[in-house]
């Protein structure tokens, strides 16, 4: 009995999978058709017998043999009648309450065991779809529309909007197509409502952006409107910023409140951003006290900055001064959540740590630490500087509540700021003597706040000429900062204005040397340059200047002027058009422009320009005189008569503009006039020879009786003036004399003075050494000479002969002829 029990064999328990590759020899079926015993017992009587050999105890009724390929094999039984096996559904099916392994119901008779299909062969490719099935067009359909989302979100963060608009709206034409072919084969349910709210949202974004807000305003409320979209109403709020940078703001205020209540209370920080917007468009609407409320919901919740500052921008906007410090006190207190700089500080000499430490000083994250705490700072210090007036009753008293606050808060080295802004507010105030005061109490301070204090000091010292003070406290801010380049800049300044161009072109270097960004040196150490005629280094400096500051109206002027002086006028022309371009209505870059076209001998865009110039700035002699004479010479002399009578009222006591006048009216042979006028002169400057000269000649052309009365007058004005000469003559022999012999006993200094003061007098007035200087006409001096010359049309008496003859003997006077 114990034969036929077969003991497991002693494996290794850790083997999970041992045993599997062991099987009954019974079941072993590939050798059956050449074993002849079995073949035996199939054919004969044999094959009713027990099996001869059987290792499994016997039962009385046989069982057909299952294989393990699936093969059933019917086995006689005891009886002598083979057991069939159960078939149904065509498939055979094993006569055992427990289901073979391998079998399934699609097995087929005779079938092998063949539980992972190797015998069949690779399993066939799945069906693919095609393109012109409903489906497959709809997935065609779907992609591009992701597509052309994706394209209109990158154009518009590469700037270029226009192009992200078009790709919004084909996007939104194509999603409307996908819906409608989605409702003729799906069903409505399978409508896609995330890829319809991102083509909305996107397409009202691109609207937005290209400042298109009624379309953009209907695009939300398709949005809005659909109960499909959970999180619709959000968009509420972008609705109200449309309506904000509409100016309809309280439509904004409505729209921030409906996404206020829309939005729930687990989302903290919108709902703080959306009161802050309702503050502001409160605010923008003057309704402070609503604006309020707002603010300080918001300082009670969750304080931020900018809160804090609105908050006290609408305190002193109600002019409540108790609320004033009260939100002041809340702002300092608001907290920057940034970590201290010790972090930042090595503690050892670990190379591995000080790498570490220098690679984060720099990063993003301290980056944006600088950036919080320089805006906390900003607000801080704009705020001291609004309320310190008003919450006391002096800004003095206010700056110092200001100034104790700040040194009970986290921002201590703010106190010292504040203090010196105090002292540049007196400065406005102009009450130097004050901000003086202030500013010395800084020198025993730390040495940033005393370099600091001793340049402001330098700067007033400077302004208000006393040189050798600003020297002095710019040598102290420098001794406290040696890379102080305001300090630098500043004692450089006062070299300039001594006169010593060399060191003050030394002292911009250093400046420039400890901070490259100080434009103020880069722009003097160009004048200094220029000072010194080098005129490359000068133009360089400039050049350097203008790629910092491509629209400063002062570099492109000092720009033109040395190509001007280095004799390139195409160049100075063509910087001085930037300037244009830059300043439209400078009148002098205009006429200096003018200027440069005039000697280039483009009259016509001379004149061009000085017409503009003259327009913008009707007061400029040298313009007036331009365009009189340009005038004269293209023989409009009425259009030049407008011109001479603007330049007499600016100058009532220069007898030539009125002269200029009278002499354009008899060439356009209005002679009754011109008579008038020269009487007028007459009666002003009763010495001028010249217009005593015209008088007798118009006089005498007319045939009126006074031509003998001016006659008697111009002979005893010039005898006169023949004894004027001969005295200043003989007044300039004597103390040449005198200086030749070195006699000390005469005393001509008083004539010698008086000629002095006469001719610095007569060179003072303007245009006395070529009143007309222009290319148009030269032969025009300040003692006037008609420029018109002799009338040969009209007929000559005697008289109107030698009184022609003396005006031109008496061209070479000059300006000896204008009035004291």
């Amino acid at each position: 009995m114990m034969k036929n029990v077969h003991l497991a064999p002693e494996v290794d328990e850790d083997d999970l999978y041992s045993g599997y590759n062991d099987y009954n020899p019974t079941f072993d079926t590939e050798d059956l058709e050449k074993d002849p015993a079995f073949q035996k017992a199939v054919k004969s009587s044999h094959g009713r017998r027990p099996p001869l050999t059987a290792k499994v105890p016997g039962t009385s009724v046989s069982r057909p043999l299952a294989t393990g390929y699936g093969s059933k094999t019917t086995l006689s039984s005891s009886m002598g009648r083979p057991m069939a096996p159960v078939v149904q559904d065509r498939v055979v099916r094993p006569m055992t309450a427990v289901q073979a392994a391998g079998y399934t119901k699609a097995t087929s008779r005779g079938s092998a065991f063949d539980p992972l299909g190797q015998a069949s062969g690779p399993a066939p490719p799945l069906e693919m779809k095609t393109e012109d099935s409903p489906e497959g067009k709809i997935k065609q359909l779907e992609k591009k529309v992701n597509e052309l989302v994706e394209e209109s979100c990158i154009a518009h963060s590469c700037g270029d909007l226009k192009l992200a608009l078009e790709k919004a709206k084909d996007a939104g034409k194509k999603e409307k197509a996908l819906v409608r072919q989605r409702e003729q084969t799906l069903s409505p349910s399978n409508i896609n409502l995330d890829l319809t709210y991102t083509v909305l949202f996107n397409l009202a974004s691109q609207y937005s952006a290209n400042e298109m807000y009624a379309e953009a305003l209907n695009t939300y409320q398709v949005i809005v409107k659909d109960k499909m979209f959970v999180n619709g109403g959000m968009l509420k709020v972008n609705m109200a910023n449309i309506y904000l940078k509409q100016r309809n703001y309280s439509k904004a205020i409505k729209f921030y409140r409906m996404a206020l209540d829309q939005i729930p209370n687990v989302h903290k920080m919108i709902r703080i951003k959306i009161m802050q917007n309702i503050g502001v468009a409160f605010v923008k609407t003057g309704q402070y006290t609503n604006a309020i409320s707002s603010f300080e919901h918001i300082m009670n919740t969750s304080p931020n900055l900018k809160a804090g500052f609105n908050l006290i921008l609408c305190y002193f906007a109600t002019g409540d001064r108790e609320q004033m410090k009260k939100a002041f006190q809340k702002l300092i207190a608001v907290p920057l959540e940034i970590d201290d700089d010790d972090k930042y500080v090595s503690a050892g000499d670990d190379p591995h740590t000080n790498l570490l430490i220098e690679a984060i000083k720099n990063d993003s994250l301290s980056q944006m630490e600088r950036e919080r705490k320089y805006t906390a700072e900003k607000y801080i210090m704009t705020a001291a500087k609004l309320i310190a007036p008003a919450i006391e009753t002096s800004f003095a008293v206010g700056y110092d509540w200001c100034v104790e606050v700040v040194k009970a808060s986290q921002y201590v080295e703010l106190a010292n700021d504040l203090e010196i802004n105090k002292a540049i507010t007196y400065l406005r105030q102009k009450d130097f003597n004050q901000a003086v005061e202030t500013l010395k109490m800084f020198e025993k301070k730390e040495s940033r706040v005393k370099s600091a204090a001793a340049t402001n000091l330098s700067f007033l010292y400077f302004l208000e000429n006393d040189y050798k003070q600003a020297s002095d406290y710019s040598d102290l801010a420098v001794s406290a900062d040696r890379y102080n380049a305001s300090a630098l800049t500043n004692k450089a300044n006062t070299f300039f204005a001594n006169g010593d161009y060399e060191k003050a072109a030394e002292c911009y270097k250093e400046a420039l040397r400890n901070d490259s960004s100080c434009t103020e040196a880069l722009y003097n150490i160009g004048l200094t340059y220029k000072k010194l005629n080098r005129l490359d280094e000068a133009l360089d400096s400039f050049l350097k200047l203008h790629a910092i500051f491509r629209n400063s109206a002062e570099v492109l002027f000092q720009i033109a002027s040395i190509y001007e002086i280095m004799e390139d006028p195409n160049q100075a022309i063509e910087w001085l058009m930037q300037l244009i371009s830059v300043v439209p209505t400078d009148s002098h870059a205009l006429a200096k422009l003018g200027e440069l076209y005039d000697n280039e001998g483009d009259k016509s865009q001379a004149f061009q320009y000085y017409y503009e110039s003259y327009r913008y700035f009707p007061s400029n002699i040298e313009v007036i005189e331009w365009l009189g004479v340009y005038y004269i010479d293209t023989q409009f002399c009425e259009k030049a008569i407008h011109y001479f009578e603007r330049a007499a009222l600016i100058q009532p006591t220069q007898v030539k503009w009125q002269l200029m006048v009278a002499s354009c009216y008899r060439r356009s042979g209005n002679y009754q006039k011109a008579l008038d006028t020269y009487k007028v002169i007459h009666r002003k400057f009763p010495e001028n020879v010249e217009c005593l000269r015209f008088l007798v000649r118009l006089c005498t052309d007319m045939g009126l009786k006074e031509m003998q009365e001016y006659a008697a007058k111009l002979k005893r004005v010039e005898k006169l003036k023949e004894i004027r000469e001969q005295r200043v003559k003989s007044g300039r022999d004597g103390s040449a004399r005198a200086r030749r012999e070195g006699s000390a006993g005469g005393d001509p200094g008083s004539i010698t003075i008086k000629g002095e003061r006469l001719s610095a007098k007569l060179k003072s007035l303007p245009g006395t050494n070529e009143p007309y200087e222009s290319s148009i006409n030269k032969e025009i001096d300040a003692s006037y000479v008609d420029p018109l010359g002799p009338q040969t049309e009209r007929p000559k008496t005697a008289l109107k002969k030698k009184v022609d003859e003396d005006e031109f003997a008496d061209e070479e006077l000059g300006d000896d002829l204008l009035p004291e």
